[in-house]
């Protein structure tokens, strides 16, 4: 009886011990690409990431019922200076659609991807979002055709609400077991 209960016990340790190292950890890497609708060419457009290592916990507080304190975290201690900038170029020029940049800017990015993968990173995730209320209408034609449609939502007709500016950004979330 006391060797089936030593088993017993021996069998669940081994076991949750196995269970513990089938949990994958992970360390997280964001890249993020901005690429520029702003017309007339004078946008910026850009691959950022960033090695730097930040605790979120620094710069959060704890809201409750009887404690209503601010978040009192300074902008400039949460701005990183250390990043990674790759150029790319914009999406739209004084001509329209600029598609030999669209063909360039995916060049770069795939790049930047490849170089992750290399490094052993997998790409799990990936978000998009565009910012922009632009009244040409033609602009808007042009990025439907390339499948941007949530540009056309646009309806308003008060253009000193509308902005002639907007981006498209897209983040890329990878990881890697550690």
């Amino acid at each position: 009886m006391t060797k089936s209960v030593f088993l017993l016990l021996v069998l669940i340790s081994v076991s949750s011990i196995i269970t513990q190292a089938q949990v994958p950890k992970y360390e997280i890497e964001v890249v993020t690409s901005i690429e520029s609708l702003v017309p007339g060419g004078m946008g910026r457009s850009r691959i950022i990431s960033t090695k730097a290592k930040v605790d979120y916990l620094d710069f959060t507080s704890h809201q409750t019922a009887a404690k209503k304190d601010r978040n009192k975290s300074n902008r400039k201690d949460i701005r990183l200076k250390e990043y990674e900038e790759t150029k790319l170029l914009n999406l739209y020029n004084e001509g329209g659609i600029r598609f030999q940049n669209v063909a360039s800017n995916d060049a770069l990015v795939t790049s930047k991807i490849n170089d992750m993968l290399s490094q052993g990173w997998d790409l799990f995730f990936v978000s998009t979002g565009v910012e922009s209320k632009m009244v040409n209408m033609s602009v808007k034609k042009e990025l439907f055709k390339m499948g941007i449609k949530a540009l056309l939502n646009d309806n308003s007709t008060d253009k000193s609400k509308n902005d002639p500016n907007g981006l498209f950004m897209t983040r890329y979330y990878f990881r890697r077991a550690i």
